[in-house]
């Protein structure tokens, strides 16, 4: 078994790879996946975990699969080769698409082959072109100048890889680099330094509004780094700007956000993973009201699902994306995000969510009233008691609102309890020295931690 080969079947299934144990009845609809998709490899004699189990590759076994991908309608010219006990079969890109089989209509979405009506595929192909915007090769990134090693480091741990690919060998067989050397955009969203000047429309826009309405900023952040590093600063800004309860049972204090951390995370993913890029003129918005946070991306439903189809069907936009985040385990099942979204609001008990697509995709969470914008005095007691000291009461409200977001800033605070930033910094002061809070980390990036005696 060659080189290319084995570096090939340890990056591990994708969105141009399937492994099969053996010859069965499936293999056609992955041919026909792979045509109606961008090409790809079926190797048989490989388990699903990457295993090598090989196969029988006499000539009977090699004209059985000649006949099966013979079923392809229109015919694909399919190279079928042998490597050792593997047995390759090679998919080209179809250009008649969309292709089909006795069993159907095929796509590939990610790492997986999913049947469509053939309705559905002429719309969408129609709707979509038979170009894909993560596929194509981004003309502004240099190579040299903008590959991130640390990103790609990152990203090969996450993904359980060995580092021991050739890193470029790697990147073209996960459709980032082209055979030219130049990255496509998928390989920009995921290992560029920044992508400001080289995908504009990719920054990911977090706002945090005083009241229900798009009238007074408080904060504001625009994110320009790669996919991953997005998601998880924009996950870190909602955390930052919500509410945090705290629950003690049996001398243990559990932390139970105001939005469930399983569905935040996933409607950020979505709406990054399934905006429509070809939009140049939107980003996706991550906006935060004193009632609401919403989650919006542009592209609305994607070709080929309809409104009834919703959170049951998946059709993918940027098959790439989907895959690297899904080796990446940042999605944990294509097509199962909405669910998981819904399923987590309910357990939580808490608030709701709401779902809105025409030209865009939005998620709506609603917030629960804030606990922390009145102190009780009963409260106040007990929190000095428990500290050690005597407190006044805006240094109450001030200690009650850092355990509740030991992130929050001083015009937060201020915003909140009614004082001026100048009186907010006195109190932080005095509780300072009285022993009871300190600051963890700089004072733009670090947090605050009271400290009990």
């Amino acid at each position: 078994m060659d080189k290319e080969l084995k570096q090939l079947i340890q990056t591990g299934e994708g969105y141009h790879l399937e492994f099969k144990e053996s010859l069965d009845k499936s293999l056609i609809e992955e041919v026909c996946a792979f045509a109606n998709s961008s090409g790809g490899k079926v190797l048989l004699g490989i388990s699903d975990d990457g295993e090598i189990k090989g196969i029988k590759t006499d000539n009977n076994i090699l004209s059985r699969i000649q006949d099966v991908v013979n079923r392809l309608e229109p015919k694909l010219n399919i190279k079928i080769s042998v490597s050792d006990s593997i047995i390759i079969v090679d998919v080209p890109q179809g250009k008649e698409k969309p292709y089909g089989c006795s069993k159907g209509f095929f796509i590939r979405i990610g790492p997986n082959s999913q049947k469509l009506t053939r309705n559905e595929i002429v719309s969408f192909f129609q709707k979509e072109g038979r170009i894909r915007f993560d596929e194509l090769e981004n003309s502004k990134a240099n190579f040299n100048r903008d590959f991130d090693k640390e990103a790609f480091i990152n990203f090969i741990g996450l993904s359980n890889i060995t580092p021991a690919i050739d890193h470029k060998f790697l990147l073209e067989n996960l459709d980032c680099l082209l055979k030219n050397g130049k990255l496509t955009n998928a390989g920009v969203l995921f290992f560029t330094k920044s992508t400001e000047f080289l995908l504009l429309q990719a920054k990911v826009i977090c706002v945090l509004y005083k009241g229900t309405e798009k009238l007074h900023i408080l904060d504001k952040k625009d994110f320009y780094g790669n996919i991953i590093q997005n998601i998880e600063n924009a996950v870190m800004f909602v955390k930052r700007h919500t509410n945090i309860e705290y629950k003690i049972e049996n001398l243990r204090r559990e932390e139970i956000p105001e939005i469930p951390d399983i569905a935040l995370r996933e409607a950020i993913i979505n709406a990054v993973c399934h905006r429509d890029y070809f939009e140049k003129g939107a980003s996706v918005m991550i906006e935060i009201f004193d009632d609401r946070v919403e989650i919006s991306n542009p592209g609305g439903l994607p070709s080929g699902l309809n409104a009834k189809e919703f959170g049951t069907k998946s059709v993918v936009r940027n098959p790439v994306i989907a895959s690297l985040l899904n080796r990446a385990d940042y999605i944990e099942q294509i097509g199962t995000g909405i669910n998981r979204i819904k399923n987590a609001v309910k357990e939580h008990g808490q608030g709701s969510v709401e779902f809105y697509y025409n030209n865009f995709f939005i998620v709506t969470f609603t917030r629960t009233k804030k606990a922390t914008e009145k102190v009780p005095k009963k409260l106040g007691v007990k929190l000095g008691d428990k500290l050690g000291v005597k407190l006044g009461e805006n240094e109450i409200k001030i200690l009650k609102l850092m355990e509740d977001n030991k992130y929050i800033t001083t015009k937060e605070l201020s915003e909140h309890i009614k004082i001026s930033t100048t009186a907010v910094d006195n109190n932080i002061t005095k509780l300072k020295k009285k022993g009871v809070l300190k600051r963890i980390g700089s004072p733009k990036g670090g947090h605050w931690e009271v400290i009990e005696k």
